[in-house]
Formats: structure tokens, C-alpha cells, sequence
């Protein structure tokens, strides 16, 4: 059981935040290729920043506490998906913040938002 201590927590840590999806209607996950290039550099960097920090002596992690599987040489599937699973937590707090205070997103133009005095929707501007 306590090979299964990182997965553990790595569980619980997306349990705490993936609810936010469907009960705050975040559209973190619907909007996935924007989730996908949010997540590739930084996972990219630090896997590397990893490989080179577990390398160089400056950290270890506890082979007693993960399941045994290690890529590159070096960095256990739970260091992995740690570099997925917590700015999928993070982005989906932010998300649920934005949500609930009203916050417009980023990529919409205050216009779409349909709020504004005099606004008309383009699907009913057609009819």
C-alpha cells in the first residue's frame, strides 16, 4: 500500500479540483486543445529541470512510495503526471474563481458576452 502514496495524493489532489468542471461549469476539459498547449511548456521544462535536478543529487524521490515505473531514466510516472495533475488543479481553480466572480474569459471580446446595451446576438441578427 504505500507504494501507492504519490498516486495517492495525486488522486486527491485532482478529486479536490475536478468537480469544479461540472459544478461550476468551468469548461476547463471542453476547451482541451487550449488545456493541451497550456500544459506542453511547462511540462516540457520540468521535465527536463527534473531529470537534471534528480541527476545532480539535488532531490530524490522515495522508490518505496511510487509503483516502480521510471521513464527517462530517471523520473517515476508519478512525477509525470504531478507536472499534469497540479496545473490542472491550478487552472481549474482559476476557472472556478473566473466563474463565479463573472469574470469574462480571456479570448472573448466584451462584445460576445451579450451584456452590453444595444448588444445583438449574430444567431439572432440573421433571423
Amino acid at each position: 500500500m504505500e507504494r501507492l502514496t504519490y498516486l495517492g495524493v495525486l488522486l486527491f489532489i485532482f478529486a479536490g479540483s475536478a468537480w469544479l468542471e461540472i459544478g461550476l461549469r468551468t469548461r476547463v476539459f471542453r476547451r482541451w486543445k487550449r488545456l493541451l498547449l497550456a500544459l506542453s511548456i511547462p511540462f516540457l521544462i520540468f521535465v527536463i529541470w527534473d531529470i537534471w535536478a534528480i541527476a545532480s543529487g539535488h532531490w530524490s524521490i522515495d522508490p518505496d512510495r511510487t509503483v516502480g515505473v521510471v521513464l527517462f531514466g530517471t523520473i517515476p510516472i508519478e512525477e509525470l503526471i504531478f507536472f499534469l495533475v497540479v496545473p490542472i488543479a491550478s487552472i481549474l481553480s482559476l476557472e472556478a474563481v473566473r466563474s463565479v466572480k463573472g469574470w469574462p474569459l480571456g479570448d472573448e471580446h466584451p462584445d460576445s458576452r451579450g451584456d452590453e446595451p444595444g448588444h445583438t446576438d449574430a444567431r439572432t441578427a440573421r433571423s
